[in-house]
């Protein structure tokens, strides 16, 4: 039992990691309402480190000022230190590491694949640009409506105060985001439609932290490509070694867990 243990740790050990980390925060949060803790207050909107530090989603402010609010200095200082975080770490580690919604898609995609929901019939395509549309929309909808547009409907900002402060209405919407992925589009919501997740692809695209594929090892089993939440990421498999440039990688490490050849690892940009 301790090796099959072992060997389970091993090979999902990002997986785990993942988990880890989606359950730290959200129970620091949780602490930070229910408890009185300093370590994380507020919200992924807006939050204080340590009654210190602010931390602000920079979409969400960015929103707000196309909207005319008035923005505080500490939301801009804030909005300032996560858009160098993400942009200097890489990619949209938000949306793999942080994002609670990526818990509700995760398991969809599961149940999708258990049930083999693909064999049955066909998604829609929808095209993964469609994230960088709505994220242009969401900047006009708010300069013409005067608010913050997507952040009134966000699946992210509901599920995340649902747990942190309580069970609203917003669980509907989370409730509509798992249901479209599980029926209507595979990686629906995360990969296609998600105006942040568009956001931060282009904001992380020159990040170091890259997925690297090394063609001398591979053979072509594809097993990274299917289990790959943003496929097209990983266009060089089977054809030529380097880094995953594109910033719409959320590395996971889903693909690096699932390569019995150490072909696929966790690189940097620079790595050749």
């Amino acid at each position: 039992m301790p090796l099959q243990r072992d060997a389970y740790m091993k090979k999902y050990k990002y997986l785990i990691s993942r988990r880890v980390t989606q359950a730290i925060v959200l129970f620091l949060f949780f602490g930070g309402n229910a408890f009185g803790w300093n370590y994380l207050r507020g919200n992924l909107s807006s939050a204080k480190a340590f009654d210190i530090l602010p931390l602000s989603d920079p979409f969400a402010v960015m929103q707000s000022v196309s909207a005319g609010a008035a923005i505080a200095k500490d939301a801009l200082t804030g909005a300032l230190i996560v858009l160098i975080f993400y942009a200097v770490l890489g990619g949209r580690v938000f949306c793999g590491w942080v994002c609670p919604v990526n818990l509700v898609t995760d398991a969809a995609n599961k149940l999708r694949r258990y049930f083999r929901l693909d064999s049955v019939w066909q998604s829609w395509d929808i095209g993964r640009n469609m994230r960088y549309w709505v994220a242009g929309l969401s900047i006009v909808l708010s300069v013409i409506l005067g608010v913050a547009a997507f952040e009134w409907i966000s699946p992210i900002g509901m599920l995340h105060r649902g747990i942190v402060y309580g069970i609203g209405f917003g669980w509907a919407f989370v409730l509509a985001v798992f249901l479209f992925d599980l029926f209507a589009v595979k990686n629906g919501f995360c990969g296609h439609v998600c105006p942040l997740g568009g956001f931060y692809s282009l904001i992380g695209r020159f990040g170091f932290l890259r997925i690297g594929y090394n063609k001398d090892k591979c053979t072509s089993c594809m097993k990274c490509v299917d289990i790959c939440p943003e496929k097209q990421v990983l266009h060089m498999v089977g054809k030529q070694s380097g880094p995953v440039l594109s910033g719409e990688c959320i590395n996971c490490g889903r693909c690096v867990e699932v390569c019995d050849d150490n072909a696929v690892t966790f690189s940097s940009i620079y790595s050749k």
